[in-house]
């Protein structure tokens, strides 16, 4: 499969990388037909998606068989008026009708919408007024349904709401009487061309109301390299990525570059993270690969790993906050393998990653993913050199890459703040090291200016959580006026150090973070609390913390 969409498919070096990775992009492009119905042709029979729970079932879907039922739900999604261009919203957590579900949507040419479980009310209107959304497909359990039923009659742009159950309530449809009368499923003449919105993502909104990240039907193409080049899948891999289907890594790692690679995806649908479990199904299993954010391994090596045998894993990843070399260490040293970072937003693919080909540098992102133009400009718009921090940013003077977003749907003043005169702007700031590895400092908008430093609030988080006492933290900058700005650390303490709060553990922690990062840096303002202002993907809202200190 690989051989139909890459010049090269098989690269020694980063510099054999950067030269010959190129993507042949086809005409009208649709991950449903190109790639399922293609594997499904060629080898019917190929393990396509193992889904397990925690209620001990499990179902291998081959190729064949995802082929089948997602022209069965195609299908029934016609019958309910579904077609080319229309919303669909999916609330489905790590149900197996989500595959189902997204691959006959783009078979049909709509345009989906992922969400999570956790959308209240308020959000689930938000959504539906914003993106004129015309199909939700829901897992069946109470406090979703009841969100979406009290959410309808604010929502008028929803004509059927879809409920793949145990629950069907009252004006819902239920999913699998819907396929099981479903008729046979014929393609549309026109389903799609490739400039057509085939996904969109309610980004977290850390800032302000989220924004609608709009991707065309190439974006699975630029998931190569994921699958490809950062998780070294191959055709006999079990792959396993930790997470849920709302969020944008779950067709990083459950879908688009697994299943163009020819992968088999390990889905685990569970109610609550317990490392065991994961350990476990490792076992059982045997999985191959594993990619899951750096606080999953940092409960992972907690476990007593001797009881289970992990010796299947060929290959891990890990992306979403830096890595720390303690982690990296210990897994290593566990497994015997090297944990391979990478990077890249909602409105991207892989923009920077640790390749099979390179050696590692723990707390690193990595180097740029070729089919990105990627630089790195300083406050006054020049290229930042080694060392110099600098926002990180996409020149696209050529064109659109691979991968890259189409737009912030209905937000064209959000579109050109981001990406005008041929950049993009993806508001991360980093600086790289005379290697060309890149290293993360923090959002633009939260790097703090004191006496003249630019300090990244993510190097003294990641000093911070070293520490035992810290269960988690958030660092901002407050006003001061003979520096301008100081480091304040916003704490939630571990229960056992929650009785020594106070002047002491203040000045602990204060001298903690000297020692393992610059002393420029340490927090000179430090406030305990029982938790943090966080968006619905749980990421922290440092904004809301600077407003009430200026407040």
């Amino acid at each position: 499969m690989l051989e139909r969409f890459l010049t090269q498919t098989h690269f020694t070096s980063q510099e054999d990388f950067k030269k010959n990775f190129k993507i042949k992009v086809p005409e009208n492009f649709n991950f449903g037909y190109d790639v399922v119905d293609a594997w499904a042709a060629e080898q019917p029979d190929k393990k396509a998606l193992l889904w397990t729970n925690d209620k001990g079932e499990h179902i291998q879907y081959t190729f064949a068989d995802l082929k089948r039922e997602t022209d069965r739900t195609a299908s029934y999604f016609q019958s309910l008026g579904i077609g080319r261009g229309d919303k669909v919203m999916l609330i489905l957590k790590r149900r197996y009708e989500f595959w189902y579900s997204i691959i006959a949507l783009h078979k049909l040419g709509a345009v989906v919408i992922p969400a999570t479980h956790l959308l209240t009310k308020k959000d689930i209107v938000y959504r539906c007024k914003a993106a004129t959304i015309k199909m939700i497909v829901v897992a069946g359990e109470e406090v979703i349904t009841t969100h979406v039923q009290d959410a309808m009659p604010l929502c008028p742009s929803v004509e059927k709401i879809v409920s793949v159950g145990p629950l069907v309530p009252e004006g819902f449809e239920d999913f699998h009487k819907g396929l099981d009368a479903a008729p046979s499923f014929e393609r549309p003449k026109h389903v799609n061309t490739n400039e057509d919105i085939m996904l969109m993502y309610f980004t977290s909104g850390t800032t302000g109301e989220p924004k609608m990240v709009a991707h065309d039907f190439t974006y699975p193409l630029g998931h190569i390299a994921t699958g490809a080049f950062w998780h070294n899948l191959h055709e006999n891999s079990l792959h396993l990525t930790i997470a849920d289907t709302g969020w944008g890594k779950a067709v990083w790692g459950k879908l688009y570059g697994q299943m163009i690679v020819g992968a088999n995806i390990f889905v685990y649908d569970h109610e609550k993270f317990t490392p065991a479990d994961i350990l476990q199904k490792i076992h059982d299993y045997h999985i191959t690969s594993l990619c899951a954010p750096p606080t999953i391994y940092r409960f992972l090596i907690r476990e007593d790993l001797t009881h289970y045998d992990l010796s299947s894993l060929e290959y891990c990843t890990t992306a979403g906050e830096a890595l720390n070399y303690s982690v990296y260490e210990t897994f290593y040293k566990i497994t015997g393998i090297r944990l391979m970072e990478g990077f890249g937003q909602t409105e991207t693919t892989l923009t920077l990653a640790t390749f099979p080909w390179m050696e590692p540098k723990p707390g690193s992102m990595g180097v740029p993913n070729p089919q990105y133009d990627i630089d790195l400009l300083t406050p006054d718009g020049r290229s930042a050199e080694d060392g110099e921090q600098g926002q990180i940013v996409i020149r696209t003077l050529h064109g659109k890459p691979l991968g890259l977003f189409k737009e912030y749907y209905r937000a064209s003043e959000l579109t050109h703040d981001a990406w005008h005169d041929g950049v993009y702007y993806t508001g991360d700031v980093a600086w790289r090291d005379e290697d060309g590895y890149f290293w993360f400092v923090g959002r633009a908008d939260d790097v703090i200016k004191s006496s003249g430093y630019r300090i990244g609030p993510f190097e003294v988080e990641s000093a911070l959580m070293t520490h035992p006492a810290v269960v988690e933290c958030a660092i901002t900058g407050v006003p001061d006026e003979i520096r301008g700005q100081v480091v304040k650390a916003t704490i939630i303490l571990a229960k056992d150090y929650k009785a020594k709060a106070g002047s002491e553990l203040i000045k602990e922690l204060q001298e903690h973070v000297k020692r393992v990062t610059a002393p420029y840096k340490y927090p000179r303002v430090i406030e305990f609390v029982d938790e943090l202002p966080k968006t619905i993907s749980g990421k922290i809202r440092r904004v809301e913390i600077r407003q009430k200190d200026k407040q």
